[in-house]
């Protein structure tokens, strides 16, 4: 069993449009207004002027008819059309003229390959003029509505966005500003124990500058009492002999012979000439 494929929904199309008018002495322009339907092959156009309404619908040979006379695909020709009927384009010309018997023929101008080429289509008088003008200011009047309801959707969104950006600004200064607050507390912190440090360091430097100057002290001591020595007196130490003598000879005797005595006096005095 072969599963049809749904067709795509129809797109549908409505601008105003600036046209010339068909009096050349006139001043100004005219405007009408065009609702399109667009289908993958073929479409259907609807215009008024306030006044009257035309109408025209292009079969599927028809349309490419016409792209086979432009070398187009099908799907480009449509695609053009939409493109310059959904808007006008102000590169463009657009004019609605008079084809006779109530007929009107909508054109507007392009460039392709660097020509100026037209594009036109006829469109013959509505059946029903009052319905076709109501359908059309009904489907524009809609898609104003449609366009409204997106425009405050877009503005509010742009609102919500523009507070949060806001907000999004603010929390970013504040963090800013908290950023700056803690790191120049941890600056201060950092700086007061580096100080500190410093401190303990020379305390430190200096209890072991003096505790090397107290160990050094001692040393200095003992190596000038080893350098140092005590004079040899030899007169002193005959003295001590000559004074021991009596009592070396065990004698005892307190009045000594004058040879004895002489010669101790003798010695004495050499004593003292080895003194001097």
């Amino acid at each position: 069993m072969a599963t049809s494929t749904a067709a795509p929904a129809p797109r549908h199309s409505g601008a105003k449009l600036s046209v010339a008018v068909e009096d050349p002495k006139a001043e100004g322009g005219g405007g009408i207004f065009v609702k399109a339907t667009w289908h993958p092959t073929r479409f259907s156009l609807a215009v008024t002027d306030g006044a009257g309404a035309w109408v025209a619908e292009a079969s599927d040979a028809e349309v490419r008819l016409r792209a086979e006379q432009w070398d187009q695909p099908v799907a480009e020709y449509l695609a053009l059309a939409e493109r310059y009927l959904a808007f006008q384009h102000p590169s463009s010309t657009y004019s609605f003229y008079d084809a006779g018997n109530g007929h009107r023929r909508l054109s507007w101008t392009f460039e392709r390959q660097d020509t100026k080429l037209e594009w036109r289509w006829k469109l013959q008088p509505s059946p029903n003029t009052q319905q076709t003008i109501a359908e059309i200011l009904d489907f524009l009047m809609d898609a104003n509505i449609r366009l409204s309801e997106e425009v405050v959707r877009k503005t509010q969104s742009f609102d919500k966005l523009k507070q949060e950006s806001e907000k999004c600004l603010q929390q970013s200064e504040r963090f800013n500003n908290e950023k700056a607050e803690f790191e120049q507390a941890t600056l201060s912190k950092f700086v007061a124990v580096l100080n500190s440090k410093k401190a303990k360091l020379r305390q430190l430097k200096d209890k072991l500058t003096e505790l090397e100057s107290v160990d050094k002290a001692p040393k200095e001591e003992d190596d000038n009492s080893t350098d140092r020595t005590e004079p040899f007196e030899e007169g002193s130490d005959k003295e001590a002999s000559l004074n021991e003598e009596p009592s070396e000879t065990g004698g005892g005797d307190l009045h000594s012979s004058p040879e004895k005595t002489g010669a101790t006096s003798k010695g004495r005095r050499g004593c003292k000439r080895t003194r001097k």
